[in-house]
């Protein structure tokens, strides 16, 4: 790839990309309620793939499929096709499909499960054909359009697995969209182990031993987190015991991730919890168990990378914060793969996770600016 200081012709564009991709607006904001509205808990995202799937076969996109991992694909067919960006966004949710998804349209906002995570970053890659259109931009690139399914939890990146491993044709590059929050810049992935520790009553034994192993497992994990910060990370995610008020839980469950940028280290606070397990299960009448289920390498374009300079060249033409944010869903995968890659995000929101999770509306557009600016700078950047 050619060095930074070529790079101002797509940052000087996303000014006017803005500006023009306002006339989309109902078109956007429609697609953000409908993709918010559909129920796509992991390994239930059939609806929303056919959502996107329709989406992409009413832009004429070719190479549409639903392929056997279960993601939606398609190709906008570039000039000359020699070389293959990807643009992707996860399908799932956290969110079960029995809860309210419901979207409240409000002055200058929207609020609702999953919105900022995911729904927004799927109704951009669902829209993105029509802005190009709308801008007059054709890449002498293809553009593969992808929403993975099983990203989240258990999923550990399913989907996005399935299609790296089976790809047909090389990539060149790849952006990953998330609907917040704008500015972040993701070029990293740390090592990652991500589990569930199981704590259960055995047999007669008093079930108040439950709440008081987890007590246990709590405090040491949080020892372990202060002792370990800020080279790894131990962070408690959900913790999870009984049903009311008067019984005491015969089964309890906390989920947690470790993070580090030295993979050996992960390795050693990992065999660390599983050592206070035991001890644990041995000094009180409850059995806890480990199970690790995700794994992440460390990972990192360099600070120096075009793409990365690139970025922060077009954030500052449109006035946008950069803010580097490291990530462990699908930039971990496409860097470990040897892509150039980003996580980018669209809007500002706060919430997340809650079910009054709430997107902005008018800061869509710098985002929406920002992703056609890197695309275009990626589809002008020559092999490296």
């Amino acid at each position: 790839m050619r060095s930074a200081p070529s790079m101002s012709r797509p940052a000087e564009a996303a000014a006017s990309h803005r500006e023009g991709l306002r006339r989309l607006r109902e078109i956007l904001f429609a697609n953000i309620v409908m993709a918010g509205e559909i129920p796509a808990p992991t390994f239930e995202e059939h609806r929303l793939v056919r959502f996107l799937g329709d989406r992409f076969t009413e832009a004429g996109l070719s190479k549409l499929s639903v392929d056997q991992g279960g993601n939606a694909v398609g190709m906008l067919a570039g000039r000359e096709g020699r070389r293959n960006l990807l643009v992707a966004a996860h399908l799932d949710k956290i969110w079960a499909a029995g809860e309210d998804h419901t979207v409240s349209v409000g002055s200058g906002s929207m609020t609702g499960r999953g919105l900022a995570d995911n729904s927004l970053g799927i109704a951009v890659l669902a829209t993105l054909p029509l802005i190009l259109e709308e801008l007059g931009i054709e890449f002498a690139s293809n553009l593969v359009l992808l929403g993975t399914v099983g990203s989240c939890g258990r999923g550990d990146l399913g989907g996005m697995r399935f299609f790296l491993e089976n790809l047909r044709e090389p990539l060149a590059a790849a952006v990953c969209l998330e609907g917040i929050e704008l500015g972040r810049l993701s070029y990293g992935s740390p090592g990652m182990a991500r589990g569930e520790i199981s704590v259960t009553a055995p047999g007669e034994a008093d079930s108040a031993e439950v709440v008081g192993a987890l007590a246990e497992v709590v405090r040491a994990l949080v020892a372990i987190d202060r002792r370990e910060a800020p080279e790894a990370r131990v962070l408690v995610g959900s913790l999870e015991a009984g049903s009311g008020h008067g019984v005491p839980p015969r089964l309890g469950c906390l989920r947690f991730e470790i993070r580090s940028d030295d993979a050996a280290r992960v390795a050693r606070v990992e065999r660390e919890i599983g050592a206070v397990l035991a001890e644990v299960s041995a000094s009180m009448e409850a059995d806890a168990a480990l199970e690790i289920f995700a794994r992440r390498r460390p990972g990192s374009l360099p600070e120096s990378h075009p793409l990365v300079a690139a970025t922060r060249e077009i954030h500052c033409a449109l006035g946008i914060a950069s803010r580097v944010e490291p990530s462990v869903s699908e930039l971990a995968l496409l860097l470990e793969s040897g892509l150039p890659a980003l996580t980018l995000g669209i809007t500002k929101g706060d919430k997340r996770h809650t079910p009054e999770e709430t997107i902005q509306l008018e800061p869509i557009f710098d985002g929406l600016a920002q992703i056609v600016a890197i695309l275009q700078f990626l589809d002008e950047e020559p092999e490296s």
